[in-house]
Formats: structure tokens, sequence, C-alpha cells
């Protein structure tokens, strides 16, 4: 019996976190993209995405992906992948791990409008 309410209880308690993990992902889903405040934010991004055909030469030669007119939830998801190491380039990570929330959206906002 002591087990089973332990169980129940531990079942709660992580039915509690995944609804409230569950609420912060739709929030930050939810943040709308300004492309205008991005324009003050882009300087870290067009030194390498704003260059037509330019390749980055640390840590080897690597060719720099168009941005503008990708999708804007592809950007926010890429750059929250680089901010938490689920992908890696140097730059990238130091460079995502700096921008709020906001910031990604207004980012993706900013290059998804541009063709």
């Amino acid at each position: 019996m002591k087990l089973r309410s332990t169980l129940n209880r531990a079942c709660a308690v992580l039915a509690v976190g995944l609804s409230c993990a569950s609420a912060a992902q739709a929030e930050d889903a939810a943040i709308k993209g300004d492309p205008q405040a991005a324009r003050s934010k882009v300087s870290m991004c067009i030194g390498c995405h704003g260059i037509q055909g330019y390749k980055a030469s640390f840590p080897e030669v690597y060719h720099v992906p168009k941005i503008a007119g990708q999708n804007a939830e592809y950007i926010v998801t890429a750059l929250q992948d680089y901010a938490t190491g689920a992908r890696t380039f140097p730059s990238m990570e130091a460079i995502a791990q700096s921008l709020s929330p906001q910031d990604m959206a207004d980012l993706a906002a900013y290059y998804s409008s541009l063709k």
C-alpha cells in the first residue's frame, strides 16, 4: 500500500512537471517576432550570413548557409539548438547563448521576411 501511494505521488509530481514544461514551450512558441526590433540585433549575423558565398575558416572551411528567406520557426529552432548545444559550431553557440527568446524570435522574423 505504501509503495502504491509513493508511486501515485511520484506520478502526480511528474505530471505537474511535464505540464509546466509544456506551458513554457507553448509560451516560447507564442513569442511574436518583430522584424523592426531585429534591425539593431543583426550586426552579429551579417558578418557571415550577409555575404554571398562566404565561407568561414574556423575551425575548418565551412560554407555559411543563407538565412534570408528561411522559415522563421526553423531559425528559432536552430538558434535554440545552438544555445543548448544540440547543434555545434563555436561562433553560433556563443551568439545563440547570448540571445533571449525574444531576440531569437525577432531575428527569425527579420530574416524570414527577406528574399
